[in-house]
């Protein structure tokens, strides 16, 4: 498989132990005074979005791109051009309240700060989309394990041989994120991801990561290598650096997203996403 082009992602540090008790609160003025890492386990029971911020005459090009691939990218909010700020997280900066964000400049990555207000334009329109750790506390309660949590690492991603549905100039692969599931979980980690379909829903892949077009489970493209247990099967969802990847693919002149894995913690809860009437 010919690989989208990346870089090395920064060496990831857990953040602190009781992180799962934050408020969204909390954990925002931690991330704004410099605090950075994955925020898997971060505010339980609220919801995390992913983020990519892009000029206003590339706006609508992503607003279509998301519209057409709603399980990589199942938008939660969109800004008005220069806002700094969100409905879904009151008084946050979108500047500075994510742990690390990525500075994207012609399709290539220039800097992985933790404060973007240097490099923050006036015609930036943010999109703040559904992310999987959202949903990873639901599989917790239903028993399935979390591994990446366990081992204290950040989730594993993985560039596919998938092609989105391309809209205006953007285009690009889907991106993936994984865990390995025991079997005899499987029925409840689909079940318990595909009630919240605002963030990510259940998994695109069960089992073979060729079927992907992933070559080794050991070599992700994002975030770091999870061990699996004897017995666990690999299982995949559409993950919110998809942009990143078509970011990567389209080549607009500049753009800025959060690094992988480490999301806008926001107010909202997370049974506000959850399908009710289904068992």
């Amino acid at each position: 498989m010919t690989q989208t082009p990346r870089t090395e992602d920064l060496p990831v540090t857990a953040v602190e132990e009781h992180a799962h008790a934050w408020t969204p609160e909390t954990a925002r003025a931690r991330f704004r005074d410099g605090l950075a890492g994955p925020t898997s386990g971060v505010a339980a029971g609220h919801t995390q979005a992913n983020l990519i911020s892009v000029p206003a005459d590339w706006a609508y090009d992503m607003l279509l791109f998301c519209q057409r691939n709603p399980k990589p990218c199942p938008l939660l909010d969109v800004t008005d051009a220069g806002s700094t700020s969100t409905v879904l997280a009151e008084g946050a900066d979108l500047r500075t309240d994510l742990p690390r964000y990525r500075v994207w400049r012609d399709g290539e990555l220039v800097e992985e700060p933790t404060d973007v207000r240097a490099h923050w334009r006036d015609d930036l329109v943010s999109f703040l989309l559904g992310c999987s750790f959202t949903f990873e506390w639901a599989l917790a309660r239903a028993g399935v394990p979390i591994r990446h949590v366990e081992q204290g690492r950040n989730v594993p991603m993985y560039v596919t041989t998938r092609p989105c549905r391309a809209a205006g100039r953007l285009r690009g692969p889907m991106v993936v994120s994984m865990r390995p599931v025991p079997a005899e979980h499987i029925r409840s980690a689909i079940r318990e991801s595909s009630l919240l379909p605002a963030v990510h829903g259940g998994p695109v892949h069960c089992g073979d990561p060729a079927g992907l077009g992933v070559e080794d489970l050991a070599r992700p493209d994002f975030g770091e290598p999870v061990t699996a247990a004897p017995g666990d099967i690999p299982v995949f969802w559409a993950c919110g650096v998809t942009p990143q990847a078509a970011v990567m693919a389209s080549r607009p002149p500049f753009a800025i997203t959060h690094a992988p894995g480490q999301m806008l913690l926001t107010d909202a809860r997370d049974e506000q996403y959850r399908l009710v009437g289904i068992v």
